[in-house]
């Protein structure tokens, strides 16, 4: 109960900072304006910045020098979001129980709404970059900045392997590469800045690192899962899509049984590397089982 209060105290802090960059002005793109809104509020569980929080967390108290980057990567999930549902790529009509963002709109506004969003995000930091006069934080925040490109730059790399390979043989290899950069760059971007803007040491950031590398994967292999037994009404997205497709998930290359054993290793090792941070590190462990535990 402890975990799920503070859970919800994040998400509630995430939706207020979101709200603060919605667009309401009257102008001749409202309606992209509208777009963006429709996804970006549109619910979902707010791992990203939530995990830059946390991370946070561990060495300092005051947060809000993490603001602008959560709204930032909430704007860039969206912006793959709204691009992964496109007709070019998985089709999906529905997303967090809605219909997704080409279906309520159209498709060209979607596709802005989405470069939108990922500009928007750009403009954030940028902003932020240039009103921190402090000379050690700028140079905290223009590392944040370099992996944030990157990181963006390997989730498209993994999507591109995604939409590549479906309905294709794939190794082992390449179906980690792809989940580890389509879905795991983000996250661990995320477990990054947070450790990086809270100053961490490099063996901090070491460690917490190969934590993101775990739930980041576990993360896609438990989606995988759920695109196979998931109930519609909770995920809010088709089940058995993948299959239907032909997508070379965790699943249809191993089984259903076996991905959930390789799910089960990969969250206990997780916990295992933040053992270390004792009371400090509960709420990481606890979002560790909560990934794995997930039903949406």
């Amino acid at each position: 109960m402890e975990f799920k209060n503070e859970l919800k105290k994040y998400q509630n802090l995430i939706e207020d900072e979101l709200k603060k960059y919605i667009r309401k002005e009257i102008c001749p793109e409202r309606k992209l304006n509208e777009s963006m809104e429709y996804s970006l509020i549109s619910g979902g569980k707010r791992l990203r910045p939530i995990l830059i929080l946390a991370i946070y967390k561990l060495f300092n108290d005051d947060d809000k020098i993490c603001k602008p980057y959560c709204v930032a990567i909430e704007m860039v999930h969206n912006f793959s979001l709204i691009h992964d549902d496109l007709p070019a790529i998985d089709n999906d009509d529905l997303r967090h129980g809605k219909l997704t963002n080409h279906k309520m709109f159209n498709e060209s506004t979607a596709i802005l709404a989405g470069d939108a969003l990922l500009n928007n995000a750009y403009i954030i930091i940028s902003e932020d970059l240039k009103n921190t006069t402090d000379k050690e934080e700028l140079q905290l925040k223009m590392r944040v900045f370099n992996e944030f490109t990157i990181a963006v730059d390997r989730m498209i790399a993994g999507e591109y392997v995604d939409t590549e390979f479906e309905g294709k043989p794939i190794s082992s290899d390449y179906l980690e590469y792809m989940h580890k950069n389509k879905t795991g760059a983000l996250l661990k971007l995320c477990v990054r800045m947070g450790a990086i803007l809270g100053k961490a040491d490099e063996q901090n950031l070491e460690k917490l690192t190969q934590y993101a590398e775990k739930i980041g994967l576990a993360f896609q292999i438990k989606d995988d899962i759920l695109s196979e037994e998931g109930n519609q009404l909770i995920t809010g997205k088709p089940v058995g899509n993948d299959r239907k497709k032909n997508k070379c998930t965790y699943v249809t290359k191993y089984g259903l049984d076996e991905a959930k054993k390789i799910l089960d290793k990969i969250i206990k090792e997780a916990i295992d590397i933040v053992e270390d941070y004792g009371e400090k590190g509960e709420f990481l462990k606890q979002l560790a089982i909560y990934i794995k535990e997930r039903n949406k």
